[in-house]
């Protein structure tokens, strides 16, 4: 019997999902924009299969789209723009949480308050 692939990637999990926030919408919002990035994640590691086979060779086929396994080095650059994606992404949050370490100081409130010590 074949695997329906959509229905268990759409299915609800067993147990309890971890909670971030207290509203439901804000969880729900960050679950779609997570998923999301995911999905942008995939379509440009997809690009980058499409545009390296095209570099190497002058033409492709899907089948050799499917098949591309990335290099060491290529792994390693996906890496990379993964990791700058997710930085991009979540630069908001970041900040916010940069922001309650400082207690909310402007910069030249922290600029005088380190120069005292």
């Amino acid at each position: 019997m074949p695997v329906d692939y959509m229905t268990l990637a759409n299915a609800k999990s067993r147990g309890k999902r971890p909670q971030y926030f207290e509203d439901p919408a804000t969880e729900r919002l960050l679950s779609m924009l997570l998923t999301t990035v995911q999905e942008l994640a995939v379509t440009r590691e997809r690009l980058d299969t499409i545009e390296r086979l095209l570099e190497n060779k002058g033409t492709l086929s899907k089948a050799e789209i499917e098949a591309f396994e990335p290099n060491r080095d290529e792994g390693y650059e996906r890496g990379l723009a993964h990791r700058d994606l997710i930085s991009r992404v979540t630069r908001a949050v970041q900040q916010e949480v940069e922001g309650m370490r400082m207690d909310d100081k402007a910069p030249d409130e922290l600029a005088e308050e380190f120069s005292k010590e």
